[in-house]
């Protein structure tokens, strides 16, 4: 009988370990609550605690209190033997330390469980933070994935009726994806390399580390150090002078262009990923970064104003427009659920008009939407859910900063402005040109239409079959006489069309303040309905 090899044996052993570890916590009989899962993940080493911290920020995967147990999670491990650290930089530069460096210090400036951060200075002087990645860390997270997987698989097969516990499969694949990004340091270089160069307009603002191309590998990543501190030291700011209430309209205001002018936006700013240097704010660690669609902020400004008119159906068109509705969605029960919320709204406010949200704040607003959409079976983008969740994050901090400063009104304002912006006037023409050509296309087709549809009857391949020997030209008159008078007719529709928009408040317009669109469609109709008479009269 052939032995097994040395890694089969590893791999059975470490199969058995974790068998032995999800049965100590009895995870077969009764399933994982918030608190089993977290001290599950602690048994099972660091490895697992990262993947607790993903897990943490992911609502889209976990219910609330999940995550909130989770968060204990976030705490620094046991620091990796600086030597290590030394070797691994070593290895992917294939240079000594003390070439690259002119210092080096071996106490880490932070410890996590997929790697450390050390400050360094380069031989041009310049201030690095250097984050290494634990030896054999990938490889070990990735096998055990798979056997998390397989066993994960073997409870599904016999759920039990009426439990609401997670689907841990699922979870599990989700993990596996965020994570191998995670275990590939080039992916957080290019984050930060695009966040540098896309999401910061004015250094002078704020601004975040610059990438040390040369010294970033898939184990190693190199940036400029940000020489200060975390914003979470206030009363350090208040002593050097800094102006509290400027510095989160800063932080803010960036958030916000993340979010709506780029698309892409920091997914966890919590107060250590914030720092103060010389008195400007800089992001940090951007190894989680959201991306949200334009399809999306359409649909998300579309709720979120609805709310502020009293929309309620415009409400559950964008909640509807953002996920993805099931067989079991219901628009009139989603719709009896926004009536109750705008209804507590409406009771919660001092008057009856756009301020109606003002009391709110953006984890109550964003916790609401979230809710609704879960009770009516409407799967949310996991983008969507990272973007409530750093706007929540977000919030606490500017609560803990500058509590005066409003983010639920910044929200709206820049919400606002987005419905009011100035447009790309030669683009909206060419936009209208296409739309008016189409239509116009297929309008010119119907005639055709019936004319084939006749000649088809005297040709004998319809159905019906007549013998009509004799009156193919009286027929095709008839189809010509046909044709221009159903022009005729579509150009007064049109006209009609037109001239009732021009009662409408759309982008854009002309200088007179009528919508382009209406104009553009008077001159078209008026000019069909011209050629139109001419062909009738020239047949005559």
């Amino acid at each position: 009988m052939a032995k097994d090899k040395p890694e089969n044996k590893k791999e059975k052993k470490r199969s058995a370990e974790i068998l032995g570890i999800f049965a100590a916590h009895n995870f077969y009989a009764n399933g994982f609550t918030p608190e089993e899962m977290r001290t599950t993940l602690e048994d099972l080493g660091p490895t697992y605690v990262k993947i607790g911290q993903i897990m943490s920020s992911r609502t889209d995967v976990l219910p609330e209190n999940y995550c909130k147990e989770l968060e204990k999670l976030r705490q620094n491990v046991r620091p990796l033997d600086p030597e290590i650290a030394r070797q691994v930089i070593e290895e992917e530069t294939g240079k000594k330390i003390d070439e690259i460096f002119s210092e080096f210090r071996d106490e880490p400036l932070g410890s996590a469980s997929i790697g450390q951060a050390h400050y360094a200075v380069l031989k041009d002087g310049t201030k690095v933070v250097v984050k290494v990645q634990r030896p054999k860390i990938a490889k070990m997270m990735r096998k055990d994935f798979e056997l998390l997987k397989e066993l994960a698989g073997r409870k599904k097969k016999n759920p039990e009726e009426g439990s609401d516990l997670v689907d841990m499969v699922e979870v599990i694949e989700e993990l596996e994806k965020v994570t191998n990004e995670e275990l590939d340091f080039r992916i957080e270089a290019a984050n930060t390399r695009f966040f540098k160069e896309n999401c910061i307009p004015d250094e002078t603002k704020i601004s975040c580390p610059t990438v040390i191309e040369e010294l970033t590998t898939e184990r190693i990543f190199t940036m400029t150090c940000v020489d200060g501190y975390t914003i979470a030291h206030k009363d350090r700011m208040i002593e050097e002078g800094i102006d509290l209430l400027a510095l989160g309209h800063a932080i803010c205001e960036n958030f916000l262009y993340q979010v709506f002018d780029v698309g892409t936006f920091h997914g966890d700013p919590h107060q250590g990923n914030l720092m103060i240097s010389k008195g400007t704010p800089y992001w940090i660690d951007l190894g989680m970064v959201g991306h949200i669609t334009e399809q999306d902020i359409n649909s998300l400004t579309k709720i979120v104003l609805a709310i502020l008119v009293g929309d309620n159906e415009g409400m559950v068109d964008g909640l509807l427009g953002m996920g993805m509705a099931s067989a079991k969605t219901d628009r009139d029960k989603a719709l009896e659920d926004v009536n109750r919320f705008t209804d507590k709204l409406a009771a919660q406010s001092t008057g009856s008009d756009v301020t109606s949200i003002a009391d709110m704040d953006v984890s109550e607003l964003f916790d609401e939407i979230t809710d609704i959409a879960e009770r009516n079976y409407v799967k949310l983008p996991g983008d969507y859910t990272m973007l409530v969740r750093a706007l929540i994050t977000i919030e606490g901090v500017i609560e803990e900063l500058c509590p005066e400063l409003d983010l639920l009104e910044l929200f709206t304002n820049k919400m606002k402005e987005r419905t009011t912006e100035d447009f790309n006037l030669e683009k909206k023409l060419a936009d209208a040109g296409k739309t008016i050509l189409n239509a116009g296309k297929k309008v010119a087709k119907i005639p055709g239409l019936i004319t084939d549809t006749l000649s088809t009857f005297t040709k004998g391949k319809s159905k019906l079959t007549l013998d009509l020997t004799g009156i193919e030209e009286p027929l095709e008159k008839t189809g010509n006489f046909l044709r221009y008078v159903v022009v005729a007719a579509l150009a007064c529709v049109l006209f009609l069309g037109s001239c009732i928009l021009a009662l409408v408040d759309i982008q854009p317009k002309t200088p007179n303040g009528i919508p382009l669109v209406s104009v553009v469609g008077i001159v078209f109709a008026i000019s069909l309905a011209i050629f139109a008479v001419r062909k009738l009269f020239k047949k005559k």
